[in-house]
């Protein structure tokens, strides 16, 4: 756990959760209000906060997102389809025992075509990369985990963007294959027991952090919604790039 992604879990806790009210009353009740109860479940050390200022600087940056979709409501405001399940998944091969899962933050009705429209909300301070698996992750799952055809897909940087920025929808065959073929990479690697790092001896931002928790220099803070173990470095500079590309 690190501060980025405190913020990044408060924020999508309290936009997720208005697609499970009726459109005409998401927005009774102001989403400052909903948002300081989300903060309690990342405050202090469970959100990776070592000192109150820190703290204060994340928080008033995930009220001012807040506000501005309180400021151009209108997406929220439309009509959204919820997948059923907390966490969406398939099998990507049967042959391989491969699922493939994960959460999409909003998808967006829309009646003219009886077609959604994925909408992902960021809270970094730089636009997604442009080789991030995340979209063609998001187009395969909704694809699969739901009858209606995908028609559109927004990044919506809180940020600094009024408005949503529109992608480009990865093609489906060529996606799955990628995906698979990276699926199968890291099933191969963990029934050996023997991971490479791509970036070499080095390693790079996703080991680091795990390989110091290993060696004792984490503290424990608890468990996620997932049940999982959750550390926090104390000596790690959080990136604000890098890390909020797990969200």
């Amino acid at each position: 756990m690190s501060p980025p992604l405190a913020l990044g879990s408060a924020v999508h806790e309290v936009l997720e959760g208005l697609s499970m009210l009726p459109t005409k009353t998401r927005f009774d009740e102001s989403l400052i209000t909903r948002f300081q109860s989300a903060w309690k479940k990342v405050s202090g050390k469970k959100g990776g906060f070592l000192d109150a200022q820190t703290e204060q600087q994340y928080k008033l940056r995930g009220e001012a997102m807040l506000r501005r979709v309180m400021d151009h409501p209108t997406i929220l405001q439309s009509l959204a389809v919820k997948i059923k399940e907390d966490l969406p998944f398939y099998w990507l091969s049967e042959e391989d025992n491969i699922i493939l899962c994960g959460k999409i933050d909003w998808l967006e009705y829309l009646p003219d075509t009886d077609s959604v429209h994925i909408i992902d909300f960021k809270t970094s301070k730089s636009e997604e990369n442009e080789s991030s698996l995340q979209l063609p992750i998001y187009h395969l799952l909704v694809h699969n985990c739901q009858h209606r055809q995908v028609t559109k897909a927004s990044y919506w940087y809180l940020e600094f963007n009024d408005e949503l920025t529109p992608k480009e929808l990865p093609e489906l065959e060529s996606a799955s294959q990628k995906i698979l073929e990276i699926a199968r990479q890291m099933k191969t690697a963990r029934s050996l027991e023997r991971f490479k790092c791509p970036h070499g001896d080095d390693g790079c931002y996703a080991c680091k952090p795990l390989e110091a928790i290993l060696q004792g220099k984490g503290e424990f803070v608890g468990e996620n919604e997932y049940r999982a173990d959750v550390y926090i470095l104390p000596t790690l500079e959080p990136d604000e790039t890098e890390t909020s590309l797990l969200l």
